[in-house]
């Protein structure tokens, strides 16, 4: 057949200027040896984004391939099929004739296909006497045989940009584990920083971002996970050297104990500033607050109680806070609180639900200790009825602390009264 005639579509089908393009193009091709039809049809598969064509297209051009009766196309050869609509209807398990004849449109449309019609539109084939094909009428295959190359080159392409794909993906995963594991770990060791912060802008980005991501909106977030991972290992490497330097002051502070084998107590706390603890608690609670050796003594009790406030991290044993403070126990793990850690914990989630800033937070545990501003918070969360700005208030507190103007213990004192167990105990 001669490949310049029946190029121009059957009946109302209007013959465009793109279609007359594609024809010359595969007519006038550099041709290429022979490939194999469904290893250049699985490459077609990859790129079938890039070529613009639907999936639904693809099975009805795997029906078509089907009927071509050898493995390899040969671009020097027409390559024609001539299959009617019900065989391809058969073919495609039982997709609509409407529906094939659309998609057969969709990729001729995109230079996969090229059109040879008959002189009545119908397809079917002449073979001379020797039963060779004469002439043949349908859809030429050899558009795909000529593009092989290219189809080839746009399949690879896919599968580079789908592995790029993927490694982002686990990247941000891995960043997305490793960010939630260290601002966990360092908010349940107490570890000074923009902890809180850092995690507040990490749930914000996570929120915000797609259930189904682009790759530009992969690398948006993996830039911004990679800011706050930095941030965060930044802040450990500081609280590493400073550790290696000076040491922990927390962990130093929590080993001081009393060495008096007659004491019941871990540490002998105070963080009264007045001139003697005796003056301001009932002597029941000055037992508690003062060592034994030192009751008799007025002059070494009122030293050991200054020494204290300075050097004990713990102000208060813990069951004079909770006789004092019994509502900060709801906000601790389990709902109890039988441990300093457990109500470090529960200032933690009672400081939040007070409205308390972080930062203010964080500015009364480096001015009072850890064990101070857990009592505070507690103190300030049973007065809470009472109170307009908690955290005003707390950084009032934090304020004078600082210059040694503020006490816990009559603040104790006075939700002990407020409670009647101070009035319950001295009976």
């Amino acid at each position: 057949m001669d490949p310049n005639i029946g190029t121009t579509p059957f009946g109302r089908r209007s013959m465009s200027l793109a279609l007359l393009a594609t024809q010359m193009r595969v007519e006038q091709a550099t041709l290429e040896a022979p490939v194999d039809k469904w290893k250049l049809f699985r490459s077609l598969c990859h790129a079938k984004d890039k070529l613009g064509v639907t999936d639904r297209a693809l099975a009805v051009l795997n029906a078509l391939l089907s009927f071509y009766p050898q493995n390899e196309l040969d671009p020097s050869e027409a390559l024609v099929v001539f299959p009617s609509n019900a065989q391809l209807s058969l073919r495609t398990h039982g997709m609509a004739e409407q529906t094939i004849r659309r998609h057969l449109t969709v990729l001729i449309a995109a230079g996969l296909l090229i059109r040879r019609d008959s002189p009545n539109g119908k397809r079917y084939v002449r073979r001379n006497r020797s039963g060779a094909i004469d002439a043949a009428y349908g859809f030429s295959l050899r558009p795909l045989a000529v593009r092989a190359s290219e189809i080839d080159a746009l399949a690879r392409e896919v599968d580079a940009e789908r592995s790029a794909f993927l490694r982002l993906k686990e990247k941000l995963s891995l960043l997305r584990r490793d960010i939630s594991k260290l601002i966990q770990s360092a908010l349940e060791e107490r570890l000074q920083g923009d902890w809180e912060e850092m995690q507040v802008a990490f749930i914000s980005m996570l929120r915000d971002f797609p259930r189904r991501p682009t790759r530009p909106q992969l690398e948006w977030a993996l830039d911004k996970l990679s800011y706050i991972y930095a941030n965060a290992l930044k802040q450990l490497n500081i609280l590493e050297k400073e550790k290696n330097v000076s040491g922990n002051a927390y962990q130093t502070e929590r080993h001081i104990q009393n060495s008096q084998s007659d004491s019941h107590l871990e540490s002998e706390p105070s963080f009264e500033t007045g001139p003697d603890i005796t003056d301001a608690y009932p002597s029941d609670v000055c037992e508690e607050l003062v060592p034994k050796e030192c009751a008799s003594n007025p002059m070494l009790r009122r030293g050991t109680a200054k020494a204290a406030a300075g050097a004990a991290v713990r102000s208060f044993p813990l069951s004079l806070v909770l006789r004092a403070c019994p509502t900060i126990a709801y906000y601790g793990p389990g709902g109890t609180v039988s441990n300093w850690r457990d109500l470090m914990s529960a200032a933690v989630v009672a400081h939040t639900t007070l409205d308390v800033s972080a930062a203010a937070y964080r500015d009364a545990c480096e001015i009072m200790g850890p064990e101070n501003a857990a009592t505070v918070i507690a103190c300030v969360l049973e007065r809470g009825a009472h109170i307009n700005s908690p955290g005003g208030y707390l950084r009032d507190l934090t304020r004078r602390s600082e210059r040694g103007e503020f006490a816990i213990g009559p603040m104790l004192m006075a939700l002990l009264r407020a409670n009647g167990t101070l009035d319950r105990q001295a009976s």
